[in-house]
């Protein structure tokens, strides 16, 4: 356990003002994950309010934690978003984006029979990655905003802050991590693709609604519900782009 406390690269200092930390067993606010008694003598803290460790999962390998939220696992999600310092979200968002830019502008050229090796072909060509890509971020930033405004809508007294904006944001980016499965799925392409691709879907939208449940603490209903509101944003705008005569 020592080794565990000690190697992670993103575990936070022991101490911290109260409720810098949360319990990722009931989400009660905590001042330390761990005490240091010196001498390589390491403590979890635990939970005044439930009487468990406040975060068992600074112990546990990395690649058990990854697993753990693969399975949506609300202990690993707390884990990441309240109890480590973790800032590639933005980073993420963006290597998610170009993957399914990438899926987009490879089914445009498969529905393309134009095989001229011309300069100017393999520019517009190029140009349609960046195409798809503008798109992909448009279609993701209102699926955001329609997240945003249905809670704003049915829970206020949860996004009072900027603060809260943001730490929910930072959860929104982090739970697209099922869209890098877009690539291997491509790459190897086979007859059950579009399933595959169905599937992604659904794992990328639970994880944003487990996201957005463990980030505000609510009940199952309400995240799928706001979720529901963001894909009819999202579809919107694509239908926008379809009357617009541009291939999404």
């Amino acid at each position: 356990g020592v080794e565990a406390l000690t190697g992670l690269g993103v575990l936070p200092r022991a101490m911290a003002a109260l409720g810098a930390y949360r319990c990722i067993e009931c989400n009660g606010e905590a001042a330390e994950l761990y005490r240091d008694y010196q001498r390589g003598v390491l403590r979890i803290s635990i939970c005044k309010s439930c009487q468990k460790p406040v975060d068992k999962y600074i112990e546990y390998d990395p690649v058990i934690i990854l697993i753990n939220a693969v399975l949506c696992k609300a202990q690993a999600y707390r884990h990441i978003l309240f109890n480590t310092k973790i800032n590639i979200h933005g980073k993420l968002c963006v290597f998610c984006l170009l993957c399914e830019a990438y899926l987009r502008w490879l089914q445009l050229q498969d529905s393309s029979q134009n095989t001229d090796p011309d300069d100017l072909i393999r520019y517009a060509k190029e140009w349609d990655f960046y195409r798809m890509f503008g798109i992909a971020s448009l279609e993701q930033t209102s699926f955001f905003i329609g997240i945003f405004i249905t809670l704003w809508w049915m829970t206020p007294e949860m996004l009072k802050r900027k603060s809260d904006f943001i730490l929910l944001l930072k959860a929104l980016l982090l739970s697209t991590y099922g869209k890098l499965l877009l690539i291997p799925a491509v790459i190897w392409e086979h007859d059950y693709t579009p399933l595959c691709l169905a599937f992604i879907k659904v794992f990328v939208l639970i994880s944003n609604s487990q996201a957005i449940r463990v980030t505000l603490n609510l009940n199952r209903v309400l995240p799928w519900f706001a979720i529901f509101f963001g894909l009819i944003l999202e579809n919107g705008v694509v239908c926008l782009f379809q009357k617009m005569g541009w291939d999404v």
